[in-house]
């Protein structure tokens, strides 16, 4: 196989299994079909999955290394994720665990056009950790959305982004709620970042963007797992100025490892930040699933920008020194609820919150 993906999967099985449950995993992700019916010599010395490993893990769990053929994931964020893990993710006792990626692949991606030290740049935070906040929750008409940003704009916030149940409902349109959001922290003189959430098929998308623009916002999300990979390829490429802030919904749905998903996938296809679900919050996650997961997004890698880790889920500001203390000064720490729960005193807390990371020394 001359150039290829190395995906890892986790399978739960006996011993005895072990070796077919990974030659299984590897037709399946590859020709989906019995080896014997294929005469093609070249499908079946170049295509057909390569099992280049099998190892175990504990009893009852092993690790089956694969080398799929790079060609047949077209370069496209969909076929690439179909090619990893299509029809294994309905294995039941199938993980799709890590996968790593040829030099062309990453050229062929080029992960964030606007990572970590762009997103730093535009809000004025060399050195330190970023901070955001959400507007929420959704069933708030537009002007008490843009009173909420207003005040966190007073407080000092980085990024304010649109809870990721906003979209374009009736109580708050998406064009109204971005123009007035945007006009509003512009007249507040703050250096503030709007980030509305992109939602709908792509045309729709398209058409937020353009609203987005004529805003003179320059950064926004995408659940990237809702609205395709795909889609998401195709936003960051035909949208250079923009900064792409990727949301994990969904991202929990299919048994893929999370730094695999959220911190290599989504900052491979161009998201310059990608939140996910803090250890100790409302989510599962662990401290070593967090860890990992913020050094995929942030590691050296083939020469490709390092995207902004944003752990998020049921932060709270009595947090934010244990946090930096786990993170560092590469992440943006996003608080929601918490600073919400503060009500007439949101400006207060959103104040204390940016000041608590202003203070804190990365040593």
């Amino acid at each position: 196989m001359k150039s290829a993906i190395e995906a890892v999967y986790h399978i739960r099985c006996a011993a005895a299994e072990a070796e077919a449950r990974a030659l299984a995993v590897a037709v399946e992700q590859s020709v989906e079909m019995p080896v014997v019916a294929i005469e093609d010599e070249r499908v079946l010395g170049e295509i057909v999955g390569e099992v280049r490993g099998v190892r175990e893990l504990k009893p009852g769990l092993f690790e089956a290394r694969i080398g799929l053929n790079v060609e047949t994931t077209g370069h496209d964020a969909g076929q690439l994720i179909n090619m990893l893990f299509g029809n294994a993710s309905l294995l039941e006792d199938v993980v799709l665990a890590d996968a790593s990626f040829p030099a062309e692949t990453l050229a062929a991606f080029g992960g964030p056009r606007h990572g970590l030290a762009a997103l730093r740049a535009r809000v004025g935070a060399q050195g330190r950790a970023l901070t955001s906040s959400a507007l929420k929750p959704q069933g708030m008409p537009a002007a008490k959305l843009v009173d909420l940003a207003r005040r966190f704009a007073e407080g000092g916030v980085d990024y304010i982004k649109d809870d990721h149940g906003l979209a374009d409902q009736a109580y708050s349109p998406f064009a109204e709620r971005v123009a007035a959001v945007a006009a509003a922290l512009r007249a507040s003189g703050a250096r503030t970042r709007y980030v509305p959430s992109l939602t709908g098929d792509f045309r729709a998308i398209e058409a937020q963007l353009r609203v987005a623009r004529e805003a003179g916002i320059d950064t926004v999300m995408l659940a990237p797992m809702v609205s395709g990979l795909s889609n998401m390829q195709a936003l960051v490429r035909g949208n250079s100025d923009m900064a792409l802030l990727a949301h994990p919904s969904l991202g929990g749905a299919a048994r893929i490892a999370p730094p695999l998903l959220i911190g290599k996938l989504f900052r491979l296809i161009g998201a310059g930040a990608v939140v996910f679900p803090n250890y100790g919050g409302r989510f599962g996650y662990s401290r070593d699933t967090c860890r990992a997961l913020a050094r995929a997004a942030l590691d050296p890698w083939g020469g490709l920008e390092p995207a902004v880790p944003v752990p998020a889920g049921g932060m709270t500001l009595a947090r934010v020194p244990e946090l930096l203390d786990f993170y560092g000064a590469e992440v943006m720490l996003l608080i929601g609820g918490n600073l919400l729960a503060a009500r007439e005193r949101l400006v207060d807390e959103t104040a204390a919150f940016v000041s608590s990371v202003e203070r804190y020394s990365y040593g």
